[in-house]
């Protein structure tokens, strides 16, 4: 029996949306866990009432609310968009009349730019280890910093993701958004060596496996790169969208036009990708300061 839209609960919407999402949409793991706990959050504020019930002020009255917790503006503006968006599905699905998310304005948020490490910083952590995983560590590090690619594109990739012939790999991003980007010869060398020895696991195709011969997952990823970094005196604090972010700052300094950066990345907007010109320009500007003869303030 189809259900009517003024007798559909919240809880329940929430349930038929994130299904869509998973299986029609086919969205990433990682964005449907998301928003189902972006949503949740909302329906534990609210009740489970009927959807048709819910106010553009109970919207509002659950942002403060998260406000006042000591919420970030970035976290604020993504339950807002999470929100904003499932009330988009409802109406299309006809399970209410109206998206009460739409309009609200989330909290501003500062400006903040990406950190990034010194080229030296990112060459530490290629040098040699003792580790038992080396080759794989190596071609990971190789890859995620070669090639600017998040690290739920590294772990998602496959063995038929790889064309080592044409020096390039096929990348899968945010909203499953295909792409192809280069291989830098570094990397090559170390995939190559990797997957001359790569643990046999004939029903895994996935590049990257851990010690059981199963796929790596993101946070195996983080906390190598953190023994690695420890082990070769580079900073410890290093993260994989830290390298994704050196590997754009880099390729700016070295004269890659923007556009070409916004591919390699594979940003949908431009806007994203400018911010490593003010990187830059911060960076060039704090040199300038220390080194140029001019800039020093003559004291009166």
């Amino acid at each position: 029996m189809k259900t009517a839209a003024t007798d559909l609960g919240l809880g329940e919407a929430v349930g038929r949306f994130l299904h869509e999402l998973a299986d029609v949409r086919l969205a990433s793991e990682h964005t449907v866990a998301a928003y189902r706990r972006d949503l949740a959050r909302f329906v534990e504020f609210c009740g489970d009432k009927p959807l048709q019930q819910v106010t553009r002020l109970q919207v509002q009255d659950w942002l403060v609310s998260c406000h006042a917790s000591g919420l970030a503006a970035s976290t604020l503006a993504r339950r807002l968009s999470a929100l904003s968006s499932f009330f988009d599905a409802a109406v299309q699905a006809h399970w209410c009349s109206a998206n009460v998310a739409a309009g609200v304005r989330p909290p501003r948020q500062s400006k903040r730019l990406p950190r990034t490490m010194p080229p030296e910083q990112t060459a530490a952590l290629m040098n040699s280890t003792d580790r038992a995983s080396e080759l794989r560590d190596m071609a990971l590090v190789a890859v995620m910093y070669g090639c600017g690619l998040r690290v739920s594109e590294v772990v998602g990739l496959d063995l038929h993701d790889i064309d080592l012939q044409q020096f390039e790999l096929r990348v899968f991003g945010k909203g499953r958004k295909e792409r192809i980007v280069p291989l830098p010869q570094g990397a090559v060398h170390c995939l190559q060596a990797y997957l001359a020895e790569r643990v046999s696991a004939m029903e895994e195709k996935a590049v990257f496996l851990n010690r059981f011969g199963k796929r790596l997952t993101a946070r195996s990823v983080q906390r190598m790169l953190k023994e690695r970094a420890l082990e070769n005196g580079a900073d410890v604090s290093v993260t994989p969208h830290r390298l994704r972010h050196s590997f754009a700052t880099h390729l700016l300094a070295g004269g890659v036009d923007l556009r070409a950066i916004q591919e390699l990345l594979g940003h949908a907007s431009l806007a994203t990708t400018e911010r490593y010109t003010h990187l830059d320009i911060a960076k060039l500007t704090e040199v300038y300061d220390k080194t140029h003869p001019r800039a020093k303030k003559k004291s009166g």
